[in-house]
């Protein structure tokens, strides 16, 4: 069985993130423990509310290092919304800069679009190897709820590097909805609040945690 840590620094969602990998069959534990996320074969970067807020409760709990010493030695981490938007360079909120973790190149900014927040069921468009997504029918639908995301991927990986495999949605503007990137996976949407779209997701990733 894989042993995940869900790292909790204070962004809430935590339980329902418990709840939807125990389903898919990881051992999952709930901690800010620098040890043992460190030490789990996955960990899960779950985040919910202000870009700002989010990356002050990450420092708190060394998050931050956990994460990219984790990347560093190639150990799996998957952010989930908030979590995902943290993992870029910067969030700008109500003209506000914040830094983020910079494992990706790129700014969390206001979507353009006419309703916000993105607040409901929508597709993605997924790159045709991806892992992340197989086994999901092109239409299925993920939960979404958020104002804020990248809407432009910059990351080109050099020579004998693989590109990232950044998978697209669209709310008024296109953004990113996922990214595949070695070690480092991401999702905009929750897969854990996905129903069964979202568990084959969770499932998929599971396979790729050694």
């Amino acid at each position: 069985m894989v042993n995940v840590t869900v790292l909790d620094y204070g962004s809430g969602n935590l339980r329902s993130a418990e709840r939807a990998l125990a389903r898919v069959g990881a051992d999952v534990t709930v901690t800010s423990d620098y040890t043992l996320a460190m030490e789990a074969d996955g960990l899960v970067v779950p985040g919910v509310g202000a870009f700002a807020a989010c990356m002050a409760g990450l420092r708190a709990v060394r998050g931050d290092r956990i994460i990219d010493r984790r990347l560093s030695a190639g150990r799996p981490v998957l952010g989930i919304c908030v979590g995902m938007q943290i993992l870029f360079e910067t969030g700008v909120e109500h003209g506000v800069t914040t830094e983020g973790c910079g494992e990706w190149p790129g700014t969390v900014e206001r979507l353009e679009a006419p309703v916000l927040p993105h607040m409901g069921w929508n597709t993605v468009r997924a790159p045709e190897d991806t892992v992340l997504f197989a086994g999901l029918d092109p239409d299925t639908r993920f939960y979404f709820v958020h104002s804020y995301g990248v809407r432009s991927w910059e990351l080109e990986a050099g020579p004998g590097f693989t590109d990232p495999l950044v998978t697209w949605s669209e709310h008024g503007v296109p953004f990113v909805a996922a990214v595949e990137n070695g070690p480092l996976t991401a999702t905009q949407f929750h897969p854990e609040k996905s129903g069964d779209a979202g568990a084959q997701l969770l499932t998929n990733w599971l396979g790729t945690v050694k």
